[in-house]
């Protein structure tokens, strides 16, 4: 519209006439418009999203969907009209940012589409972002897939103005051994430091400093404000010594909108585009989190979180981003090997020979093995198969050797976890999901560390805690650091006193047994129970009465990625595929008619514990192997004792281990990201994977229908799909269940004058063998400390810092002294860390007593040396070689 004034003719934009009377819609629902595009919204939402939803693109680089709005960039402006008082709409003296800005009725959004001034805005956003951002695209990891690159080009400027010199920082500082931060690329976004804050509640990186100096940077007690000289959580460290050690770090990385954080491991390795991505699903636990499998040249170089709002939406852990090297590890097993007879009679060393005459051995010693005598073989899959693997044991055990003595469970359990398992798990899927833990008002963990033991599972649960949605209770020794992150409720318990606390959670107890109660009997509520329950006597049958008395549903949760898939597939001794009960003749004839057999056997078979008892006293002629660790057992020393004393041996394994070192026979088979599978999660959920890499190794179920068919059976499972067909076909068990287990508690162990009761679980990040030949990884695993009370410290004459021995008449375990303030009379330590396994040197399991001895005062040199880089080993040495490389670049 063009007006004359005293001052000349203008020409100002036409005023948007206000709407007419817009029809009454919904109180929870918004009717706006966004570049003339009319849209009806929930109420809250904001206009960002809502232009997603239209198709409108608005650039953008601190806004992220699971994060608080920040407004911290200010690249998403955009043009903004509203009604007034009068209902008359007004144009908004600024642009607005988009990110934190909710629409409302009536409103009128213009984006750089269709409005001059948001462009333009949006362009000098961009030209003050790029006025100290580096030209360092060639080299830098992020390139090709920046969001600054690209939006510099569709939302930029073509040349620049600024002729001064570019900010530089001295780079890159190691934030942790496996990230690393070069700050003169930051763009303020604060994504990293709102993810540390809000998602996983670790605040070891945050926003420093004022005005142009401004940068993320590590912790400091004096700008983060922190009380006293010690941050809060300093207690908890990483092997450098550095607080905050965090377990989800690697988010920040992948989340981070330009290249000022990167990975150690995968810097300056290759660039986006010369990668191949596959989708695929993290084998570390039993979440089925979902991630893409990056790799070049027949080589991973890297694994990212894929987007599954169901499961771990856009989040990983570290160990399942950065744990992928053991698949290639040099000591892989890649040709089958078989030990031959030297003529002394004695066994020789494991030479390669052709698969042909390793299955025709193979066949042969088991086939010995079933012989008149009656010693029969033992099948011990590992928990880490994937569903297919296991349904291939579980069907050779049956169909082919003609047993029951198969059990996958390479851990500590109990006969009375099997029979829950097989009342209450097995058959049963989808009973509890993600998002009814998320929803549940309450959430009890019952021999249960989700941050330690759950990895993304923790992630989801704090979102519902953040939100106020839950709230967290813990039977266990101590209060995590996962749990006070969790603003959870101890309910205090020395290990084998579980089941006591659970009975006495009832309504009208005091304190916070009646507070459980309460929240237990809230519509939704969940209890967790872990795995190591089943190192306490009446722990499960305590747990199943609980959930009986309040209403509360039970998940069982299992640490690793195989075991739930490994019930349904019938790896347990006393069912078969889909939870069929093995005494149960019907359920037998069942399957029978599937697998095409006249009759399978009727006895129960015995555990994995019973099969290596049975081995080591000589009443097994031969065991089947898959995947397992000794270490992992109970009992390190009767494993190997059973796997010395076996008259023969096969072993089915990726890499040289301690099975295949006494191996008559190794069959190599292929990692998950050289096979297609399904690995089932803790809810019972299917999740199938495609194969990543051309390989010529086989799947597990591939090697055992070849050694079936040595022994002269058909186990008619050549594919991916023979084993879904079968499944299919067999599908869940309608019939009589397992009784509930009904096991009555133990009596506590009397604890002597300088003794303890252990209590004791794994450490998301410990020695296990599938995070070998990472060491940025193995450098933020949390410091291995003996946990204990005042009282029992000063009892056994130790104070904070002291060395304490924790010894049985196995072994001993060294480990500093940190009082904490836990239930007295017991001592805790972490299950496998580098250097103190505590089932291998003490031969314990929680619930044991172990004695305490002061052997001096712990000052960690070693720590102090790393302290200020916070690197470690061989992490330091490559991080130093990356400072080389760029300064040859520059």
């Amino acid at each position: 519209m063009t007006i004359t004034t005293p001052r000349g003719t203008q020409t100002t934009p036409l005023v948007p006439a206000a709407p007419p009377p817009a029809p009454a819609e919904p109180s929870d629902t918004v009717t706006f418009s966004v570049d003339g595009i009319e849209t009806t919204v929930p109420k809250g939402t904001l206009v960002i999203r809502a232009a997603e939803e239209l198709g409108i693109q608005i650039p953008r680089f601190c806004d992220h969907p699971l994060l608080a709005p920040a407004g911290a960039c200010r690249q998403c402006l955009v043009e903004v009209w509203a009604p007034g008082r009068d209902g008359n709409l007004a144009k908004m003296p600024k642009p607005q940012a988009s990110c934190t800005l909710q629409a409302t009725p009536g409103m009128q959004v213009k984006t750089q589409h269709t409005s001059p001034e948001a462009d333009k805005a949006q362009h000098g956003v961009m030209e003050l972002l790029l006025i100290n951002h580096p030209l360092d695209c060639p080299v830098c990891d992020k390139g090709g897939e920046c969001p600054l690159q690209n939006q510099a080009m569709s939302n930029g400027r073509a040349a620049t103005r600024f002729v001064d010199v570019k900010r530089t920082f001295p780079k890159p500082i190691a934030v942790s051994t496996q990230v690393l931060l070069d700050r003169e690329r930051c763009v303020l976004c604060q994504r990293c430091t709102r993810f540390s804050e809000e998602i996983a509640g670790d605040v070891w990186i945050d926003l420093q400093k004022r005005g142009a100096q401004q940068q993320i940077g590590t912790f400091d007690t004096e700008v983060l404000g922190f009380a006293g000289d010690v941050p809060v959580g300093a207690s908890t460290l990483d092997t450098s010594g550095r607080p905050f050690a965090s377990y989800f770090s690697g988010n920040t990385v992948q989340i981070c909108p330009v290249g000022a954080l990167t990975s150690a491991a995968y810097r300056f390795r290759s660039r986006p585009f010369d990668l191949v991505s596959v989708p695929s699903i993290a084998e570390h636990d039993a979440n089925g989190s979902a991630i893409r499998v990056d790799h070049r040249r027949g080589v991973v170089l890297r694994r990212l979180a894929g987007d599954d709002p169901a499961v771990n939406q856009e989040w990983i852990s570290d160990k399942d981003r950065f744990a992928f090297h053991w698949q290639s590890a040099p000591d892989r097993v890649t040709t089958p090997l078989v030990r031959r007879r030297l003529p002394d009679g004695t066994r020789g060393e494991l030479e390669p020979c052709s698969w042909t005459e390793a299955l025709d051995t193979a066949a042969a010693g088991l086939q010995a093995a079933l012989g008149a005598d009656g010693s029969g073989v033992g099948v011990l899959p590992g928990g880490r198969l994937t569903l297919e693997d296991a349904y291939a044991y579980a069907k050779l055990a049956r169909v082919v050797l003609g047993t029951n003595d198969v059990d996958h469970r390479a851990r500590p359990h109990s006969a009375e976890e099997t029979a829950f398992l097989g009342h209450h798990v097995a058959g049963r899927t989808l009973q509890v999901t993600f998002g009814d833990l998320v929803a549940a008002p309450g959430v009890l963990c019952v021999a249960y560390e989700p941050e330690e033991e759950g990895g993304i599972l923790f992630l989801r649960l704090r979102s519902s805690v953040v939100a106020g949605r839950t709230r967290v209770f813990s039977v266990a020794a101590l209060a995590s650091r996962g749990l006070e992150r969790l603003d959870g409720t101890l309910l205090a318990a020395a290990p084998g006193t579980e089941p006591e606390v659970l009975d006495a959670i009832a309504a009208g107890a005091r304190d916070a047994l009646g507070e459980t109660a309460e929240a237990l009997a809230a519509d939704g509520a969940v209890i967790l129970v872990g795995e190591r329950a089943a190192t306490v006597p009446g722990a499960l049958t305590a747990v199943l009465r609980l959930a009986e008395r309040t209403g509360a549903r039970v998940a069982w949760i299992p640490r690793r990625a195989g075991e739930r898939g490994a019930i349904e597939a019938g790896t347990l001794p006393t069912l078969l595929p889909g939870g069929r009960p093995v005494a149960d003749a019907s359920a037998r004839v069942d399957l029978a008619a599937v697998w095409g057999v006249d009759d399978l056997p009727a006895t129960p078979g015995r555990s994995a514990d019973e099969i290596l008892a049975a081995a080591a006293d000589g009443r097994l002629g031969a065991l089947v192997v898959g995947g397992v660790d000794p270490a992992d057992h109970a009992d390190p020393a009767l494993a190997r004792a059973a796997l010395d004393a076996v008259p023969f041996l096969v072993s089915l394994e990726v890499r040289r281990s301690e099975v295949t070192d006494r191996a008559d026979v190794v069959l190599p088979v292929a990692p998950p990201v050289e096979k297609p599978g399904t690995f089932v999660t803790w809810e019972g959920r299917p999740r199938p994977f495609a194969q990543a890499l051309t390989t010529t190794q086989l799947s597990d179920f591939r090697v055992l229908d070849r050694l079936a068919d040595a022994l002269g059976a058909d186990l008619g499972l050549r594919s991916v799909a023979d084993v879904h067909g079968e499944l299919d076909q067999l599908g869940g068990w309608d019939g009589v269940r397992v009784d509930a287990p009904s096991t009555a508690p133990a009596e506590p162990p009397a604890v002597p004058p300088g003794h303890a009761v252990l209590a004791t679980w794994h450490q998301l990040l410990d020695a296990g063998r599938l995070q070998d030949g990472e060491p940025y990884l193995a450098g933020t695993a949390k410091r291995s400390v003996a946990r204990m009370s005042a009282a029992t410290a000063a009892a056994a004459g130790l104070a904070d810092g002291d060395e304490v021995a924790v010894s049985t008449d196995r072994g001993t375990v060294t480990a500093p002294v940190q009082v904490t303030d836990m239930a007295d009379h017991v001592v805790w330590l972490p299950t496998n860390p580098r250097g103190g396994a505590v089932r291998d040197l003490l031969g314990a399991v929680g619930g044991t007593v172990v004695r305490l001895e002061r052997v001096g005062r712990s000052d960690h040199p070693e720590v102090t040396a790393h302290a200020a880089s916070g690197l470690t080993g061989e992490a330091a040495e490559a991080v130093a070689g990356v400072r080389v490389d760029e300064e040859e670049r520059a």
